[in-house]
Protein backbone atom coordinates (compact mmCIF):
# COMPACT_ATOMS: atom_id res chain seq x y z
CA UNK A 1 0.00 0.00 0.00
CA UNK A 2 1.28 3.52 -0.86
CA UNK A 3 -1.29 6.01 0.32
CA UNK A 4 -0.59 5.52 3.76
CA UNK A 5 -3.40 7.88 4.70
CA UNK A 6 -5.89 5.01 3.66
CA UNK A 7 -4.57 2.35 5.44
CA UNK A 8 -6.50 2.75 9.29
CA UNK A 9 -9.48 2.68 6.94
CA UNK A 10 -9.22 -0.37 4.82
CA UNK A 11 -9.64 -3.72 6.83
CA UNK A 12 -8.36 -6.54 5.42
CA UNK A 13 -9.29 -9.07 8.27
CA UNK A 14 -9.97 -11.75 6.92
CA UNK A 15 -13.46 -13.44 7.25
CA UNK A 16 -14.97 -16.94 6.16
CA UNK A 17 -18.44 -15.04 5.36
CA UNK A 18 -18.17 -11.46 4.51
CA UNK A 19 -21.04 -9.54 5.40
CA UNK A 20 -20.98 -8.15 9.36
CA UNK A 21 -24.87 -7.41 8.66
CA UNK A 22 -24.47 -3.56 9.76
CA UNK A 23 -23.94 -5.11 13.68
CA UNK A 24 -21.60 -1.49 14.55
CA UNK A 25 -23.44 1.01 12.36
CA UNK A 26 -24.46 3.14 14.99
CA UNK A 27 -20.57 3.37 16.21
CA UNK A 28 -18.92 6.20 15.15
CA UNK A 29 -16.25 5.37 12.59
CA UNK A 30 -17.38 1.91 12.89
CA UNK A 31 -16.72 1.65 8.66
CA UNK A 32 -13.34 1.28 8.57
CA UNK A 33 -13.59 -1.77 10.84
CA UNK A 34 -15.62 -3.85 7.62
CA UNK A 35 -13.83 -5.52 5.34
CA UNK A 36 -13.31 -3.60 2.42
CA UNK A 37 -14.60 -6.44 0.02
CA UNK A 38 -17.83 -6.48 2.07
CA UNK A 39 -17.88 -2.60 2.00
CA UNK A 40 -17.43 -2.76 -2.20
CA UNK A 41 -20.45 -5.14 -1.77
CA UNK A 42 -22.39 -2.56 0.03
CA UNK A 43 -22.09 -0.02 -2.61
CA UNK A 44 -23.15 -2.21 -5.07
CA UNK A 45 -26.34 -2.78 -3.96
CA UNK A 46 -26.94 0.69 -4.77
CA UNK A 47 -29.94 1.49 -6.71
CA UNK A 48 -27.84 2.95 -9.71
CA UNK A 49 -26.63 6.47 -10.18
CA UNK A 50 -29.27 8.84 -9.23
CA UNK A 51 -28.33 11.19 -11.98
CA UNK A 52 -27.32 11.62 -15.26
CA UNK A 53 -24.45 10.09 -16.72
CA UNK A 54 -23.59 10.13 -20.20
CA UNK A 55 -26.56 12.08 -21.08
CA UNK A 56 -28.98 9.27 -19.72
CA UNK A 57 -30.05 8.81 -16.20
CA UNK A 58 -29.51 4.90 -15.26
CA UNK A 59 -31.29 3.03 -12.88
CA UNK A 60 -31.32 -0.72 -12.24
CA UNK A 61 -34.36 -0.78 -10.68
CA UNK A 62 -33.06 -2.32 -7.36
CA UNK A 63 -32.08 -5.23 -9.23
CA UNK A 64 -29.52 -5.47 -6.98
CA UNK A 65 -30.93 -3.97 -3.26
CA UNK A 66 -30.70 -5.89 -0.39
CA UNK A 67 -29.60 -9.08 -2.50
CA UNK A 68 -26.15 -9.34 -0.91
CA UNK A 69 -25.75 -13.38 -2.05
CA UNK A 70 -26.56 -11.98 -5.66
CA UNK A 71 -24.02 -9.25 -4.99
CA UNK A 72 -21.33 -11.34 -3.54
CA UNK A 73 -21.56 -13.63 -6.35
CA UNK A 74 -20.78 -11.00 -8.65
CA UNK A 75 -17.42 -9.53 -6.68
CA UNK A 76 -16.10 -13.49 -6.46
CA UNK A 77 -16.84 -13.64 -10.01
CA UNK A 78 -14.49 -10.54 -10.62
CA UNK A 79 -12.10 -11.20 -8.71
CA UNK A 80 -11.25 -14.31 -10.63
CA UNK A 81 -11.86 -12.49 -13.55
CA UNK A 82 -8.91 -9.74 -12.33
CA UNK A 83 -7.07 -13.07 -11.33
CA UNK A 84 -6.87 -14.27 -14.93
CA UNK A 85 -6.06 -10.92 -16.50
CA UNK A 86 -3.13 -9.69 -14.62
CA UNK A 87 -1.80 -13.19 -13.03
CA UNK A 88 -1.90 -11.20 -9.52
CA UNK A 89 -3.72 -11.33 -6.23
CA UNK A 90 -7.01 -9.75 -7.08
CA UNK A 91 -7.40 -8.15 -3.40
CA UNK A 92 -3.68 -6.65 -4.13
CA UNK A 93 -5.04 -4.95 -7.47
CA UNK A 94 -8.22 -3.55 -6.03
CA UNK A 95 -6.41 -1.98 -3.53
CA UNK A 96 -4.10 -0.34 -6.13
CA UNK A 97 -7.60 0.73 -7.90
CA UNK A 98 -8.54 2.52 -4.88
CA UNK A 99 -5.57 4.30 -4.07
CA UNK A 100 -5.49 5.50 -7.68
CA UNK A 101 -8.93 6.62 -7.75
CA UNK A 102 -9.01 8.41 -4.95
CA UNK A 103 -9.28 11.86 -5.14
CA UNK A 104 -7.24 14.20 -2.89
CA UNK A 105 -9.08 17.69 -3.47
CA UNK A 106 -12.68 18.80 -3.61
CA UNK A 107 -15.15 22.08 -3.09
CA UNK A 108 -17.31 23.07 -0.80
CA UNK A 109 -20.00 26.02 -1.22
CA UNK A 110 -19.54 28.83 1.40
CA UNK A 111 -22.04 31.41 1.20
CA UNK A 112 -20.39 34.60 2.27
CA UNK A 113 -23.25 37.52 2.18
CA UNK A 114 -25.06 36.99 -0.75
CA UNK A 115 -22.92 35.07 -2.97
CA UNK A 116 -22.08 31.87 -2.84
CA UNK A 117 -18.67 30.36 -3.41
CA UNK A 118 -16.83 27.04 -4.41
CA UNK A 119 -13.52 26.67 -2.33
CA UNK A 120 -11.52 24.04 -2.23
CA UNK A 121 -10.70 21.83 0.39
CA UNK A 122 -8.79 18.64 1.39
CA UNK A 123 -10.36 15.56 1.95
CA UNK A 124 -10.55 13.15 5.31
CA UNK A 125 -9.33 9.43 4.28
CA UNK A 126 -12.50 7.76 4.79
CA UNK A 127 -14.45 10.34 2.48
CA UNK A 128 -11.88 9.43 -0.18
CA UNK A 129 -12.78 5.73 -0.16
CA UNK A 130 -16.19 6.47 0.03
CA UNK A 131 -15.89 8.36 -3.19
CA UNK A 132 -13.53 5.43 -4.62
CA UNK A 133 -15.71 3.03 -4.03
CA UNK A 134 -18.60 4.54 -5.03
CA UNK A 135 -17.13 5.77 -8.50
CA UNK A 136 -15.81 1.99 -8.82
CA UNK A 137 -19.43 0.83 -8.44
CA UNK A 138 -20.76 3.11 -10.88
CA UNK A 139 -18.69 2.40 -13.40
CA UNK A 140 -19.55 -1.03 -13.16
CA UNK A 141 -23.19 -0.61 -13.12
CA UNK A 142 -22.74 1.50 -16.01
CA UNK A 143 -20.48 -0.61 -17.99
CA UNK A 144 -23.17 -3.27 -17.82
CA UNK A 145 -26.20 -0.98 -18.69
CA UNK A 146 -27.86 -2.01 -22.02
CA UNK A 147 -24.64 -4.34 -22.54
CA UNK A 148 -23.71 -7.55 -23.56
CA UNK A 149 -20.99 -7.75 -20.27
CA UNK A 150 -21.76 -8.95 -17.35
CA UNK A 151 -21.85 -6.72 -14.62
CA UNK A 152 -18.46 -9.01 -12.84
CA UNK A 153 -16.79 -8.90 -16.45
CA UNK A 154 -17.37 -4.66 -16.17
CA UNK A 155 -16.49 -4.57 -12.14
CA UNK A 156 -13.28 -6.55 -13.07
CA UNK A 157 -12.54 -3.79 -15.84
CA UNK A 158 -12.76 -0.91 -14.28
CA UNK A 159 -10.70 -2.67 -10.83
CA UNK A 160 -8.46 -3.62 -13.89
CA UNK A 161 -8.08 0.20 -15.56
CA UNK A 162 -8.06 2.01 -12.09
CA UNK A 163 -5.05 -0.31 -10.98
CA UNK A 164 -3.35 0.73 -14.02
CA UNK A 165 -3.83 4.15 -13.43
CA UNK A 166 -5.91 4.06 -17.28
CA UNK A 167 -7.49 7.20 -18.25
CA UNK A 168 -10.23 4.93 -19.70
CA UNK A 169 -11.12 4.40 -15.96
CA UNK A 170 -14.67 5.99 -15.24
CA UNK A 171 -13.24 6.44 -11.56
CA UNK A 172 -10.19 7.79 -13.09
CA UNK A 173 -12.12 10.45 -14.79
CA UNK A 174 -14.12 11.44 -11.99
CA UNK A 175 -11.12 11.61 -9.30
CA UNK A 176 -9.86 13.83 -12.30
CA UNK A 177 -12.65 15.89 -12.90
CA UNK A 178 -13.30 16.38 -8.82
CA UNK A 179 -9.80 17.15 -8.35
CA UNK A 180 -9.63 19.96 -11.60
CA UNK A 181 -12.92 21.61 -10.26
CA UNK A 182 -10.82 22.09 -7.07
CA UNK A 183 -8.10 23.55 -8.62
CA UNK A 184 -9.88 26.07 -10.39
CA UNK A 185 -11.30 27.31 -7.24
CA UNK A 186 -8.44 28.55 -6.08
Amino acid sequence: MQDLSLKNYISLSPEEFPSSYRRTSKKMFSKANINIVERLENALMRGGTGKKVGGRVIRTEGRLQGKKLKVMHIVENAFDIVNDQTKQNPLEVFIRALENSAPIEDTTRIRQGGTVSNIPVDISASRRLDTALRNISTASIIGAFNNKKTISEALANEIVLAANNDINSYALKRKNEIERMARSAK
